[in-house]
């Protein structure tokens, strides 16, 4: 296997440029550089990851922090933030931190004495001045931890509109509306927008139960609100796994979607539109937000400037078959 020396006497440069030119670090002339690609390619030189992070405490490695690798909206999220990593040289740890700030802080500890370059954090379990104490670049994803770390989101109170306005116009009566967690802030944003929609419409009644963004969990949650009260038209889920969860539910209970109740879910993922009926739904651009955290991220490892700290992107209300009014996809 060839070393950082061979690489040096096949360029006929020192070592010390070699390591420069790899780290990217201090002045190197363009012939030097163009000497050292040609050695790194003659040899199939792979510098030593373990070694250079000994040396400059820091990796190649992006910690990535889900709450629950079971919701396909966080795989699609990590699948974009992978390629976008790759694409820059970086490589991704997949953390599931699950439902509590213990294991959570345990993937970060791990995270940090293995060098990690940086973090992108979709959890909600940790406040925001633990990770500002880290001193390690992060980038909070679909969720906000603090101004003082870089963001990337959708507008979740537009998306609460967008769907209670789609009842208005489709002239429901009754709602029934499955809002995520109360400590969630992207929850409570979906929520607000939905109920200020509300507001200006007193003649349409709605209730409200609260369930995890978990497929099991809302369908038992719906079923047992359901099987005592159907007298609904309409059901909004802010999460298109509690979507799924109310959708099981209904078919247990022998409702029909959308012949009896209107779905509408919220997120946008791929499985949605798999399912039978498919599924209207309040979509983010879940690819691009994964990628422009990642961008971000980067940027900050690399200390480059950065136009903006916060990216807010726009949810589209995506009608499909759930939904009395649906057309095909």
């Amino acid at each position: 296997m060839a070393t950082i020396r061979d690489v040096a006497k096949e360029a006929g440069v020192s070592v010390a440029t070699v390591s420069r030119h790899l780290n990217n670090k201090g002045y190197v002339s363009e012939d030097a550089k163009k000497a050292i690609e040609k050695a790194v390619a003659t040899l199939n030189y792979a510098p030593n990851q373990l070694a250079r992070s000994l040396t400059t405490k820091q990796t190649n490695l992006l910690g990535l922090l889900v709450p629950d690798i079971t919701n396909p909206f966080f795989p699609e999220l990590a699948r974009a933030v992978e390629r976008t990593a790759y694409k820059h040289g970086y490589t991704v740890v997949l953390c599931n931190a699950g439902e509590t700030s213990e294991k959570e802080k345990h993937y970060i500890r791990s995270l940090q004495q293995n060098y990690a370059a940086g973090f992108i954090v979709t959890t909600n379990h940790i406040k925001a001045d633990f990770y500002k104490k880290l001193n390690v670049p992060i980038v909070a994803l679909d969720r906000n931890l603090s101004d003082a770390i870089p963001t990337v989101t959708s507008d979740n109170v537009l998306g609460g509109q967008l769907a209670a306005n789609y009842f208005v116009e489709q002239k429901v009566k009754r709602i029934l509306c499955v809002r995520g967690p109360l400590d969630i802030d992207v929850a409570n944003d979906r929520m607000h927008g939905f109920e200020e929609i509300m507001t200006a419409h007193p003649a349409i009644q709605y209730d409200t139960i609260v369930s995890p963004f978990d497929f099991e969990a809302a369908k038992k949650i719906a079923m047992e609100h359901l099987q005592f009260d159907r007298d609904y038209d309409a059901v909004f889920a802010s999460s298109d796994a509690s979507a799924i969860g109310v959708m099981k539910a209904a078919e247990s209970l022998s409702i029909r979607i959308p012949e009896d109740v209107s779905l509408v879910g919220y997120d946008g993922i791929n499985i949605g539109t798999l399912l039978s009926p498919e599924l209207t739904t309040v979509a983010q651009p879940i690819s691009t937000m994964g990628e422009r955290a990642t961008e971000l991220l980067i940027a900050l490892i690399e200390g480059k400037e950065m136009a903006t700290t916060r990216v807010v992107f726009p949810p589209e209300l995506v009608i499909r078959n759930s939904t009395t009014k649906g057309t095909e996809a």
